[in-house]
């Protein structure tokens, strides 16, 4: 949890006032040139109105440069960035056809396999060949392929659950199953951190939403004692079904969830677990298995796992592992089942493909060194930037690491000044993280080398050091100690 400093917080909250203050004079300016001009279309409201809006045009905008840069090559632990400008003072941002060859820290390629594979590759484009990039059809129509059945049943088998079911959008998974595990008369409780995609699932179901804090048991015993007391509103009744929700690896924090804990509250009042192994899945425990494996609990334990295949697995789509009776409640119920068209084979395939390497059921044990060397990058990277004075989030084994940024102007200056010494980076600012939180969202990879670790280290801490965000005191070098030692 991020205890934001006094100055900090004030300094931060002043530069926002200063450009909300500029915004609203600018728009009251901008009103009177449009009353003159008269370009709105008579009859109609505008379309984008509201805070949102004025967000967008004059924050947003003045560094959108930041954000949304496209790539051209494979998001391996290197990539090629592609250069663009703007005439028009970031409003418009307009490609170029050069590229600058950067450090990758930003995309989800936990394991490596975003990129060419000596085992996956030559089995994603034979499937490729021989069922076309799409099946062009819903799942209960002509949308399944022995592929689709083969990863359901190695989905299962992986993750320790009974009988899975694929999706083709990580997002969606999250926010159509919801809707059809609990609705009115039901209550969902959810960490005050879960992703956007638990967010719209919960508000869509039609079930009561009440929030616990952050990773927080205790709070999350209360709030299931007070509203098991109370019961529906207005008429007090008996809850039909109550599910906690959270996330394995919270993907803006870096945190792993207590989830012995809070399966132990789950259980005392018999409360459904939904765990969500987005960021989890494939990138923690000893074989790949998440934080089940992380942490020691029982995948019985766990009601509802869901993950997706776009972070550890180098693919799209998501999945939910259950029980069997669960899974096929939501074949003959679920609209991403029923309506949308399935999961692309060659996706499919390199889903298959990555799991029987971290398996070793590819006949190496390259699986089992992606593993490692993910869980050694990690905790090697997060250890030295806290040594350097940065603040950094999240715990241990985690390839999310967060570093705080805090005031709006840091955010571009930071960013720019990375890609310009040839590391890109992530900037997440508001409404995705509080506004008063924006931070540098660095992921880790199994394939990068120390080497490639180093350098970004090197110039991380010079852009930190050139933008002010070391609000912690360096640790002084233990090499330097160690020679000041032996001369004395």
């Amino acid at each position: 949890m991020v205890r934001l400093p006094y100055t900090t917080a004030l300094t931060t909250l002043f530069s926002y006032g200063l450009l909300f203050a500029f915004g609203q004079l600018r728009d009251f300016f901008r009103k009177l040139i449009d009353w003159f001009k008269a370009k709105n279309v008579k009859g109609y409201a505008p379309i984008c109105l509201g805070l949102e809006d004025f967000y967008v045009r004059r924050l947003y905008l003045r560094i959108q440069d930041c954000f949304g840069r496209p790539i051209a090559s494979a998001p391996d632990a290197w990539f090629d960035v592609v250069e663009r400008y703007s005439n028009d003072s970031n409003k418009t941002l307009k490609r170029t056809s050069n590229t600058t060859r950067c450090l990758n820290l930003g995309s989800y390629n936990y394991l490596g396999f975003a990129a060419a594979d000596e085992y996956c590759t030559p089995l994603v484009i034979e499937s490729l060949k021989k069922y076309s990039p799409s099946t062009c059809s819903v799942r209960v129509d002509g949308g399944t392929t022995k592929l689709h059945n083969e990863l359901e049943e190695l989905v299962a088998r992986f993750v320790g659950k009974p009988s899975a079911i694929l999706f083709g959008m990580g997002y969606v998974t999250n926010s159509a199953i919801i809707p059809c595990l609990v609705g009115k008369g039901g209550l969902i409780i959810s960490d005050s951190l879960n992703h956007n995609s638990i967010v719209n699932g919960a508000r869509g179901s039609g079930a009561t939403v009440r929030v616990f804090q952050h990773n927080s048991p205790a709070h999350l015993e209360e709030v299931l004692r007070e509203q098991i007391a109370f019961g529906q509103p207005r008429t007090r009744r008996p809850w039909k079904k109550i599910i906690v929700i959270v996330e394995g690896i919270y993907s803006m924090e870096g945190e792993l969830c207590k989830l012995p804990e809070i399966i132990a509250v789950c259980k005392k009042y018999k409360a459904y677990t939904y765990l969500d192994e987005a960021h989890s899945i494939g990138a923690v425990g000893q074989s790949g298995r998440g934080v089940c494996e992380l942490l020691g609990v029982d995948p019985a334990d766990v009601d509802i796992m869901m993950g997706t295949f776009t972070k550890s697995f180098g693919s799209c789509g998501g999945y939910i592992a259950a029980s069997r009776e669960i899974i096929q409640h939501l074949k003959m119920s679920c609209p991403a089942h029923l309506y949308a068209t399935s999961m692309s084979p060659p996706a499919v395939q390199q889903v298959i493909s990555a799991i029987k390497v971290i398996l070793g059921e590819d006949g190496s044990n390259r699986g089992a060194q992606k593993l490692a060397r993910i869980r050694e990058n990690s905790n090697f990277f997060r250890s030295e930037l806290k040594k350097m004075g940065f603040e950094v989030l999240g715990d241990n084994d985690s390839p999310v690491m967060p570093i705080m940024l805090y005031n709006p102007a840091k955010i571009p200056a930071f960013s720019r000044e990375c890609l310009r010494q040839k590391v890109a980076v992530v900037t997440v600012a508001f409404p995705a993280t509080p506004l008063l939180l924006a931070r540098a969202r660095i992921c880790i990879s199994a394939s990068h080398t120390r080497e490639d670790l180093m350098k970004a280290l090197d110039v991380i801490s010079r852009v930190g050091d050139l933008v002010g965000i070391k609000y912690f005191p360096a640790e002084p070098p233990k090499i330097a100690e160690a020679d000041h030692d032996k001369l004395e």
